[in-house]
């Protein structure tokens, strides 16, 4: 009598797409698939090198925005937590890798003894203004990307560690929370939390970035029916070599049948245990990783948004369930989530200006190994030469010019000391 009745109802237009999603997701209870995983060295490639670039660039930011034009190597290794290296790994140790980026001086404490410090070579000194100068003409695209991350959450707050997790996969700058945010108070606006962190909170509701990325490309890829229906699939594309069981090949057609639920609508009427709420989740993470840079993020980075996307637990399986729509790479001693369809072999489908400036920085870094690996860059002692080269660095950057002097090497063993400096700068 109910099927009947229903019947009635759908074919006289009577059930809206709301009602028809909860029919379906009561009717398509959430299968028992396990894809296996398969190597990808294409896009273990763009992984590669990309904790050091982001390491590089963090260090990089923080010696540009002290009031110094050196910074001490205690004050660097208090942020190394932020730089996700091996814990094996010292700071000191890391930035020696890079002497064409880091430029080591030194001065002597309290005690007599010389002080490790770093300043930035005239190139890495350049690429970073580049970036800055980017940064400031993308005020607007910064702010809607920002925007949209906490559209996305229930409250449209997120605590700040979670976004700064976030901020460099985003294009944030390093110190967003004093240089941005408070340039736009009509938007964004800092709340206490009952669990006394700060979070960052969105003032209102734009319509207009409540699209996602799916949503917009659909004219080109689906048909008039699909659209209709709001069966929108998402683009897959698997492996070479990959092979895809019947099973599996015909739960993913009729997985990608089912409707979408946009990401920045409510989903509290969907059942967790269904295909229908996991391809929600699909969908949550697909928007997200499309407002990053490299349409990419580390996997731990987006393990505590559980609560603000309300998301079920072992949220994060969709990854391995769904290895045609995003691919885990594994490089670095890390899981890197990669959405596979922002690239095409190595080559980013869409290439935003910051992008273009940190692989020129990767490039960079890339060269300053090479050549330290074949001693182009000696061990010298020679203070004064080096100070020179500080002082024209700092010159550099008060007055907009770029140093043309050569990079030079001091190295000295690690310091612990906080003492105080003599001549910090």
């Amino acid at each position: 009598m109910f099927r009947w009745l229903f019947g009635i109802a759908r074919n006289s237009g009577l059930v809206n797409g709301y009602e028809q999603g909860y029919i379906y997701q009561q009717k398509f209870s959430l299968v028992n698939i396990k894809l296996k995983w398969v190597k990808d060295r294409t896009l273990d490639a763009v992984v590669a090198g990309r904790r050091d670039l982001k390491a590089a660039g963090i260090l990089v930011s923080i010696i540009y925005s002290s009031s110094q034009c050196c910074l001490p190597i205690y004050h660097l290794s208090r942020h190394r937590g932020q730089l996700g290296l091996p814990s094996d790994l010292k700071v000191s140790t890391f930035v020696r890798r890079y002497p064409n980026i880091f430029v080591e001086s030194s001065f002597l404490d309290t005690g007599g003894s010389p002080v490790p410090c770093f300043s930035l070579s005239p190139e890495a000194l350049e690429l970073h203004r580049e970036e800055v100068n980017i940064l400031k003409q993308d005020q607007l695209q910064l702010g809607d990307r920002l925007c949209k991350l906490l559209m996305l959450t229930r409250d449209r707050i997120l605590p700040l560690q979670t976004i700064d997790q976030l901020k460099w996969d985003l294009g944030l700058p390093y110190d967003y929370q004093h240089s941005f945010i408070p340039n736009h108070p009509e938007r964004f606006s800092y709340v206490p939390l009952p669990d006394d962190r700060v979070g960052l909170k969105l003032l209102f509701w734009d319509e207009k970035l409540a699209i996602s990325e799916l949503q917009k490309n659909t004219p080109l890829q689906e048909k008039e029916e699909d659209i209709k229906d709001g069966s929108l699939a998402f683009p897959i594309s698997f492996t070479r070599g990959f092979g895809l069981k019947r099973k599996c090949m015909e739960w993913l057609k009729e997985w990608q049948k089912l409707p979408y639920t946009s990401p920045y609508t409510n989903a509290s009427h969907l059942d967790p245990r269904t295909d229908v709420s996991e391809k929600r989740i699909v969908g949550v993470f697909h928007e997200l990783l499309h407002l990053t840079l490299h349409k990419q993020t580390e996997r731990k980075n987006v393990s505590n948004l559980r609560r603000p996307l309300v998301l079920p637990q072992k949220f994060t399986k969709v990854f391995e369930r769904h290895p045609g729509i995003f691919y885990i790479s594994k490089k670095s001693d890390t899981q890197t989530v990669v959405l596979r369809e922002a690239y095409n072999s190595q080559e980013p489908v869409q290439n935003h200006p910051i992008v273009q400036i940190r692989e020129e920085f990767a490039s960079l870094l890339k060269k300053g190994l090479l050549d330290r690996s074949r001693g182009v860059y000696k061990k010298s002692r020679d203070k004064y030469f080096v100070e020179d080269l500080r002082k024209e660095v700092c010159i550099a950057k008060k007055t907009n010019h770029p140093s043309s002097k050569d990079e030079s090497d001091s190295m000295f063993s690690e310091y612990d000391s906080d003492d105080p400096l003599q001549n910090p700068c």
